[in-house]
C-alpha cells in the first residue's frame, strides 16, 4: 500500500515526533501555535492509521532509517550535476573522520561551496547528529551566531546565552557543521569556532573560505582549479549541453577553451552557457579576444584575473536590459523573488521581467531555486554579485536602486505580521538577511523609511525568539525616529527585550536614554522614568551593583515633576513605580500593599493589561512580605488571567507573560497548592515565550515534582540540570539554587547520604559559600534541614532548626511551603495536606525583594 500523502509541515511535525518532543516543544521550534501542532498530529494519526503518538513516533523512525539518505538541511536546492573532485572528495572525507576543523581554502570561484555540498550529502546517513550547511554569504559581522543558531533551528532562551544554547544543540551525535563563505566574517567565525570544538568534542566543522580562520588545529584542503586533462573539460561539456543537448566540439579545442580559463569552475561554466549560440570555435575567438583586451597579455595573477576577466565578458554579452537588470539585481544580499524583483526596476513589466530573469538565469548569472510554498526565488553568487554591484556603481545608480531596495524592505517587513499560524517565520527567514543588509546601508537621522523598516525587522525579531537583535533594531528605530515620541517608544521597547534577556542595567540605561531624548517635560519622559525605577527594584538580582533608595527618590521625583497627572498611563506607571520603591526596602511592606493597591487601581483604568499585570506583581509581592502566602497566590492566578489577552509577539507583552508564569508557579508552591503549581509548570511550558528553556523550565519542575513526593523523577531532572550547568562553565545562576536545596532534602529524607553533595552544589550554583548570604537559598536550606531533623528523629537539633525556621529571610517565598511527604511505603502520596491558611508575621522582618528569575 502506497504511503499516504504527507505535506511538508507533517514531515515536520513527524521528525519531530521521531525526537520524542511535546506538542509544546515543536510548537517552539516550527514557530507556529500549539493547536496548530496538534492539528498536524491529528492529521498524521489519521492519514497513517496511528493509534497514539508513541505508534506514530515509531513508524517515523523507519522511514528516517530507509529510502534515500536525509538530506543536510540549509543546502540550497537545485544543484547542478557535480563533475570530477574524486580525490579532493576523498580527502575531505578523511580528514573529517578524524575531528575539528576541516577549511576547504581557494581563491573565488574555485568550486569550494560546491565540494562543501557533495561532502555534507556524502555524510548525510552515517552522521547521526545531523548534517547543517550554514550560507553566509550575506551574513555581516555581528550576526553569524544568529545565522546558526537560525539553521540549527535554536532561539534565544534567556537568561541563557544563544551560544551556550547553540553549543547544547551540537552535543549531539557526531553532527557536522557546514560554514560556507567565511572569508568576510573571519573575526566572528574564527572564536565561534574554537568555542563550539572546545565543548563539543563531538562535532566536526568543515568550512569554506578564501582565507584561514586561525583557529588551532585547523586542518586546511587546498582547493585547486579543475584539472585540464579531464575534470574541466567534462564540467564544460556537462554544462554546455545543458544549454544545448546537442552540442559537441573537438576535444582539444574544449581544453584550449579551459586552459583559457584556468580550470576555474565558474568561469567555466559561465562559458559553457554561452556555447550555444556561438558554438565552441567561436566561444574561443570571443574569449581569446577578450582576454588579451583586458590583460594586455600578462597572465599575472591569472587565476583571479580570468574570473573577473570571464565575468566582465559575460557582462558584455549581454545586452543593455540584460546588463541594468543584472546590476540592479546586486543590490540583493539573500535572493529575491519575482515581486522583490519588480521593487528594484520598477520600469520594467512583469513579463518584460520574467523574461530578463530568465536570459540571465540560462547564462548561469543567476541561480534558480524553487522556495517554500512553491514559489521561485533567485539569488546570484557571491563573487558575481559583487561583480553586478561594482557595475552598478560605475554606471551611477547605486543611490537610487539602493533606496528602492530599502523602500521594498519596509514594505516587507511591515506585510510580515507574526501570527499563530507560524507561516510568516518561513517568509521572514528568506528575507531577513536583505531586511538586515538595508538597515545597515541606512544612517542615523530621521528617516520614515528606515524607521518602518527598524521597527519591522525589530518585531520579526522578536518574535522569531531573536531577542538581542531585536533590541538592537528597536535601537536603530529610536536613532532613525522622526520624532522623540517614537524613539522614546522604541527604547522602551528596547529595554522590555533586555528584560527578556535578564538584563536589568542594559533595560534601565536604555530607560534612562528614554527619559534623556524625550522633551524635558511631558508624558514620554515622566513614564521612562517611572519604569526606570520598577526595573531597579523588580529585577534587583541582574545588577551587581543595586540602585539605592535615594537614586530611585531622585528618579521619582523627576518623573513626578515630567508629568501633569492628566494622563492614566503616566498616573499609574508612576503609582507602579512607588509601589515598587517601597518594596525595595526594609520595613515597609505595610506601605508597599497601599501603593501597589492604588496602582493597580490606576492601571485598571488605562485597560492596558500589561500595565494590570505589573502591578498586580508588585501586589502579590507585597502579600509575600507580609507572609501573605494565600494571597500572593490568588494574585499570581489573577495575573495569569490578564496575561492571557497580551501577545507573546510583543516585547512589553512577553515580559509580563514571563514573569507571571514562574512567580505562579513560586506561588502556588508558598501556598502549598502542589496541584496548582503542576498546572502551572505545564501551562509555562506552553504559553511561556521563554517556558522551554531549561534554566527557567527544569528548576521550577524540580521544585514541584519533590515536593509533591516524585523524587526519582525530581532527582533525575537535577541530575541533567546540573550536567548542563557544568558543560556551559558554570555560570551563576541564582534562580536554580533552590531547586538543587530541594534535591538535598530529597535524598535527606531518604538517608542515602547524598543530601550534603546537593548542598554543595546549590550553593555553587547560587555563587555563595554560605547558604545564609543567599536569598535563594536561606530559607529553603533552613526548611530543608528542619523538615530531614524531624523526619529522622533528630533531636538535638530539630528544635534549634525548627526556630531557625521562623528567622529573618530575604527571600519570603518559601515561608508557609508545606515538606514532601515522608516515605511511609513503597508508594509516596502525590499531595500533602491541604494548605493552611498563614496567620501572618508575628513581628516585623527586613524584607528584601527576591530574584525575578525564581
Amino acid at each position: 500500500m502506497d504511503r499516504p500523502e504527507i505535506s511538508p509541515r507533517e514531515a515536520e511535525v513527524l521528525a519531530a515526533l521521531r525526537e520524542h518532543l511535546s506538542n509544546a516543544q515543536i510548537a517552539r521550534r516550527m514557530q507556529v501555535s500549539v493547536r496548530t501542532v496538534e492539528s498536524h498530529v491529528s492529521s498524521l494519526l489519521r492519514k497513517l492509521g496511528a493509534g497514539d503518538r508513541r505508534t506514530l513516533a515509531r513508524m517515523a523512525e523507519p522511514a528516517a532509517a530507509g529510502g534515500a539518505a536525509p538530506r543536510p538541511s540549509g543546502i540550497p536546492g537545485n544543484w547542478t550535476t557535480f563533475v570530477g573532485r574524486s580525490r579532493e572528495v576523498a580527502t575531505v572525507l578523511d580528514r573529517i573522520g578524524r575531528g575539528g576543523l576541516v577549511t576547504l581554502l581557494g581563491p573565488g570561484g574555485v568550486g569550494k561551496t560546491r565540494l562543501a555540498a557533495a561532502v555534507a550529502e556524502a555524510v548525510a546517513a552515517d552522521r547521526p547528529g545531523g548534517v547543517t550547511f550554514v550560507d553566509l554569504v550575506a551574513v555581516r559581522a555581528g550576526f553569524v551566531l544568529p545565522a546558526l543558531a537560525g539553521s540549527l533551528g535554536v532561539a534565544e532562551r534567556p537568561p541563557r546565552s544563544l551560544a551556550d544554547a547553540v553549543i547544547d544543540t551540537l552535543r549531539g551525535e557526531r553532527p557536522l557543521l557546514v560554514l560556507d563563505t567565511c572569508e568576510h566574517l573571519v573575526d566572528d567565525v574564527g572564536p565561534l569556532v574554537a568555542r563550539v570544538l572546545a565543548h563539543c568534542p563531538g562535532t566536526t566543522v568543515l568550512a569554506t573560505s578564501r582565507q584561514r580562520l586561525g583557529v588551532t588545529g585547523e586542518h586546511l584542503v587546498l582547493v585547486a582549479p579543475l584539472s585540464l586533462g579531464g575534470d574541466a573539460q567534462r564540467l564544460f561539456l556537462d554544462r554546455a549541453r545543458t544549454a544545448s543537448p546537442d552540442f559537441a566540439a573537438d576535444p582539444a579545442l574544449l581544453a584550449e577553451i579551459c586552459a583559457r580559463l584556468d580550470g576555474l569552475p565558474l568561469a567555466i561554466e559561465l562559458a559553457a552557457a554561452r556555447s550555444a549560440s556561438l558554438g565552441a570555435e567561436g566561444l574561443l575567438a570571443a574569449l581569446d579576444d577578450r582576454l588579451r583586451l583586458l590583460t594586455g597579455g600578462r597572465r599575472t595573477d591569472a587565476r583571479h584575473r580570468s574570473l573577473h576577466d570571464v565575468l566582465q565578458w559575460s557582462h558584455d554579452l549581454l545586452d543593455e536590459p540584460e546588463r541594468a537588470m543584472f546590476r540592479r539585481l546586486s543590490v540583493f544580499a539573500g535572493g529575491f523573488d519575482l515581486a522583490a524583483a519588480e521593487a528594484v526596476v520598477p520600469e520594467r513589466s512583469r513579463g518584460e521581467l520574467t523574461d530578463l530573469i530568465g536570459c540571465l538565469a540560462d547564462k548561469s548569472l543567476l541561480i534558480h531555486r524553487v522556495a517554500f510554498g512553491g514559489r521561485s526565488r533567485w539569488r546570484l553568487l557571491d563573487t558575481v554579485r559583487a561583480f553586478g554591484e561594482r557595475q552598478l556603481v560605475e554606471a551611477g545608480e547605486a543611490a537610487e536602486v539602493r533606496r528602492r531596495h530599502l523602500d521594498w524592505a519596509a514594505v516587507t517587513a511591515q506585510a510580515l505580521a507574526p501570527n499563530a499560524s507560524g507561516a510568516w517565520a518561513a517568509g521572514f527567514d528568506e528575507v531577513a538577511d536583505d531586511l538586515r543588509a538595508a538597515l545597515a546601508r541606512t544612517n542615523p537621522g530621521p528617516d520614515d523609511t528606515a524607521y518602518r523598516l527598524a521597527v519591522g525587522l525589530a518585531r520579526l525579531a522578536f518574535a522569531r525568539g531573536s531577542f538581542a537583535e531585536a533590541a538592537q533594531h528597536y535601537r536603530a528605530a529610536s536613532a532613525r525616529a522622526d520624532d522623540a515620541t517614537r524613539a522614546v517608544g522604541d527604547l522602551r521597547h528596547a529595554a522590555d527585550a533586555a528584560v527578556v534577556v535578564s538584563d536589568g542595567p542594559e533595560a534601565l540605561r536604555l530607560l534612562l536614554e528614554a527619559a534623556d531624548r524625550a522633551s524635558a517635560t511631558g508624558e514620554a519622559r515622566a513614564g521612562a522614568l517611572a519604569h526606570a525605577v520598577i526595573v531597579a527594584v523588580r529585577y534587583a538580582a541582574d545588577f551587581t551593583e543595586p540602585v539605592t533608595r535615594p537614586a530611585r527618590a531622585q528618579l521619582l521625583r523627576r518623573a513626578a515633576a515630567a508629568t501633569d497627572g492628566t494622563d492614566p498611563a503616566t498616573a499609574a506607571l508612576l503609582a507602579a513605580a512607588k509601589a515598587w520603591d517601597e518594596l525595595g526596602e526594609p520595613l515597609t511592606a505595610a506601605a508597599s500593599v497601599t501603593a501597589a493597591r492604588i496602582a493597580v487601581r490606576a492601571a485598571r483604568r488605562t485597560g492596558d493589561p500589561a500595565l494590570v499585570a505589573l502591578c498586580l506583581d508588585a501586589l502579590g509581592t507585597a502579600a509575600v512580605q507580609l507572609g501573605r502566602p494565600l494571597r500572593a497566590h490568588h494574585i499570581a492566578q489573577l495575573r495569569i488571567k490578564v496575561v492571557s489577552e497580551l501577545a507573546p509577539h510583543d516585547p512589553a507583552g512577553a515580559a509580563e507573560i514571563t514573569d507571571a508564569h514562574h512567580v505562579a508557579v513560586s506561588a502556588a508552591l508558598a501556598a502549598g497548592d502542589l496541584p496548582a503549581a503542576r498546572t502551572a509548570v505545564r501551562r509555562a511550558e506552553t504559553h511561556d515565550p521563554v517556558g522551554s528553556h531549561p534554566y527557567l523550565a527544569m528548576p521550577r519542575r524540580i521544585r514541584v515534582l519533590a515536593l509533591s513526593g516524585r523524587f526519582d523523577e525530581a532527582v533525575a531532572a537535577a541530575q541533567i540540570l546540573w550536567d548542563n550547568w557544568l558543560r556551559d562553565g558554570r555560570p551563576v545562576m541564582a534562580w536554580m539554587s533552590s531547586a538543587l536545596a530541594v534535591v538535598a532534602l530529597v535524598h535527606g529524607l531518604r538517608g542515602d547520604k547524598q543530601d550534603d553533595l546537593w548542598r554543595s552544589r546549590a550553593l555553587a550554583v547560587a555563587g555563595h559559600a554560605d547558604p545564609r548570604r543567599s536569598g535563594d537559598l536561606a530559607a529553603v536550606t533552613a526548611f530543608a534541614d528542619a523538615r530531614i531533623a524531624v523526619h529522622t528523629g533528630d533531636t538535638s537539633r530539630a528544635v534549634a532548626l525548627v526556630e531557625q525556621c521562623s528567622a529573618e529571610f530575604p527571600e519570603r517565598w518559601w515561608e508557609g511551603t508545606p515538606g514532601p511527604p515522608g516515605p511511609s511505603s513503597p508508594s509516596w502520596p502525590a499531595d500533602p495536606t491541604p494548605p493552611r491558611r498563614s496567620p501572618g508575621p508575628r513581628r516585623r522582618r527586613r524584607n528584601i525583594v527576591g530574584p525575578r528569575r525564581c
